[in-house]
């Protein structure tokens, strides 16, 4: 109940800092047009005989296909990040975060890509795990973090912020089922990490999309001169964030598009994501990391599912 209870005392939604959006994802106009112009092209050569020219285009399609669909949902990467920050307190240089998202569990390739990333996790041993958001597709599935999660440690402890998905199969059940494992959820609130004689603030928030998030809540007292980390599942809350004196946020949400490609970009995105779709990006004096995610649908084109490695650099 008391996890429940600082959901209940979070800001109504009618103070969210996001403009409210219609639509659930947006669609690539290149992406798109690309797409109607192969297909023209196979009409056209059809149309004229060209069978061989449409048999070509055709077999590169399946191709394409079998692999964006079979070969690399399953092909997750370790991602190793270097972040460097000026106001660093030189004591923080070197600090590893270990960072898992959008696990997804439900969805082909999840589970296995969910233990490689947690056995990742394990031989790197970073100094704080980060989980954000969005660990399950289907309540069923709950029940199978504690299992897939169990050998995960971190000396500064294991964080988490929940996603929309998180919200819609089962929040509280989740929370229950991850608390005997040491995670502990940050809704709307912080924690001061003491770490070689300096101080880490890591704050988090809840869901923007289904959510009652409170981004001042989870930052207020929050040091100056310090050194303060956000966990949001949602990139785009950078904006809000940077504004309020945050050094980093990591998010996930996106899943980089599920397919991205140079020119082309992100194929699809969901709300809250349209502006920082994967990877890194710099926000005035703030930084934030989106995660491509552990799972997902499976889907991806040049886009892998992720587990990270983000250390923190003075300078």
């Amino acid at each position: 109940m008391g996890h429940m209870s600082q959901i209940k005392k979070a800001l109504p939604r009618a103070v969210n800092p996001f403009t409210p959006t219609p639509g659930r994802v947006r669609y690539s106009s290149r992406w798109l047009g690309l797409s109607m112009g192969v297909a023209g092209l196979a009409t056209l050569a059809l149309s004229r005989g060209g069978r061989r020219t449409a048999a070509a285009l055709g077999a590169a399609g399946l191709a394409g296909a079998a692999y964006a669909l079979a070969y690399e949902p399953g092909r997750p990467r370790l991602e190793r990040v270097s972040l460097r920050f000026a106001g660093l307190p030189a004591a923080l240089d070197g600090l590893r975060i270990g960072q898992l998202s959008d696990l997804h569990l439900g969805h082909r390739f999840a589970a296995a890509n969910t233990r490689w990333a947690v056995a990742q996790m394990v031989a790197e041993a970073p100094d704080i795990l980060a989980l954000t958001g969005d660990l399950v597709s289907y309540t069923k599935n709950i029940s199978d973090l504690p299992t897939l999660l169990a050998p995960l440690r971190a000396p500064l402890g294991i964080y988490a912020v929940p996603g929309n998905h998180d919200h819609w199969e089962g929040l509280p059940q989740m929370m229950d089922a991850l608390r005997p494992l040491g995670v502990e959820f940050l809704m709307n609130a912080q924690r001061r990490l003491p770490w070689r004689g300096a101080e880490l603030t890591l704050a988090g928030v809840d869901d923007v999309w289904e959510g009652e998030v409170d981004l001042a809540a989870a930052l207020e007292g929050t040091p100056v001169g310090g050194f303060t980390v956000l966990l949001c599942h949602v990139p785009d809350m950078v904006d809000e964030a940077a504004a309020r004196g945050v050094h980093l946020q990591l998010s996930g949400h996106t899943h980089g598009g599920h397919m991205r490609l140079p020119w082309l970009g992100s194929f699809v995105l969901p709300r809250h994501g349209w502006r920082y779709p994967a990877g890194l990006a710099h926000v005035g004096a703030a930084q934030v990391y989106v995660s491509r995610g552990v799972g997902g649908i499976p889907l991806r084109l040049g886009c892998p599912p992720e587990a990270t490695i983000i250390t923190l650099r003075r300078g």
